[in-house]
């Protein structure tokens, strides 16, 4: 399988729709994640509402493409949930990237369905749900 089935337009736009986030207040939970393997950072902030859910969530994303589009799908799809929600659609795509599960957890996820073939990539595609579980224990601990 060659780079550009891996790096195919649908990733390198979702890539391209990021923006640059800015610190949330407190009692915002705060954390950043980085990959040893390639040096990839993600920078997350998070509030949750009374409910528990998350309410806001801003981040600084400095990633190849791979993490670049995971962090946007997840960032889409993360408003709403629960912290639990969020842990358990990073098991899911940790199993559909190993080939262990079956869909991932968000549609647009299935654009990383070439990405099986290459678990080196693997980490920087979870790097954002780290991330954002970290950033929501922060918040929690913040309580």
């Amino acid at each position: 399988m060659s780079a550009a089935t891996l790096y195919n337009r649908d990733i390198l736009r979702l890539a391209a729709s990021l923006e640059d986030g800015e610190p949330l207040a407190p009692p915002a939970g705060h954390a950043e994640r980085r990959s040893p393997t390639c040096g990839s950072r993600v920078t997350l902030w998070v509030t949750r509402g009374a409910d528990g859910r998350i309410a806001q969530i801003s981040a600084d994303i400095a990633s190849c493409a791979l993490g670049q589009a995971s962090a946007a799908i997840l960032l889409r799809a993360a408003e709403g949930r629960q912290a639990g929600a969020i842990a358990e659609a990073r098991q899911a795509m940790a199993a559909y990237l190993s080939g262990a599960g079956g869909e991932p957890p968000f549609a647009d996820a299935t654009l990383f369905g070439p990405a099986r073939d290459y678990p080196a990539r693997h980490p920087a595609i979870l790097l954002p749900y780290d991330a954002l579980l970290a950033a929501l224990a922060d918040g929690e601990d913040a309580a």
